[in-house]
């Protein structure tokens, strides 16, 4: 029913920006509905999604830029995005950085503040006397 670039957005990893492009560059009209493409169209589809470096996406369109590990530059997608966000934090929290520290406390990480916000889910320390 949806459109394809919209359609394509389903896939965790693929944002509205890539979809329009991986339509683009695939020669698949954008206004057309997902359901009425041919195969090889979808295939051609899946192709610059997962390989957009061969097809001139440039490279600051990717979502993982310089990785910390290998130094490559990529596109994740689906469980792969996921694996990356967790080997991330668990290098932060290895590394004793004060954003891994944060994640590994459970507390506010992007400087908040904390002293009156956010106190759901959390006990609290002061307890009636009887």
């Amino acid at each position: 029913k949806s459109k394809v670039p919209f359609a394509i957005r389903v896939v965790k990893g693929v944002g509205r920006r890539l979809a329009f492009v991986a339509c683009q560059r695939a020669g698949v009209d954008a206004n057309r509905r997902a359901g009425t493409l041919a195969n090889d169209e979808v295939e051609r589809i899946v192709q610059v999604i997962s390989k957009p470096e061969e097809y001139k996406v440039p490279t600051w369109f990717l979502n993982r830029i310089r990785d910390p590990k290998d130094g490559t530059t990529m596109q994740c997608l689906s469980n792969q995005v996921d694996n990356k966000i967790r080997e991330d934090l668990e290098r932060l929290k290895k590394m004793r950085a004060h954003r891994g520290l944060r994640h590994l406390w459970g507390l506010r990480v992007r400087g908040q503040h904390t002293k009156t916000t956010g106190r759901r889910g959390r006990t609290v320390g002061v307890s009636k006397k009887k």
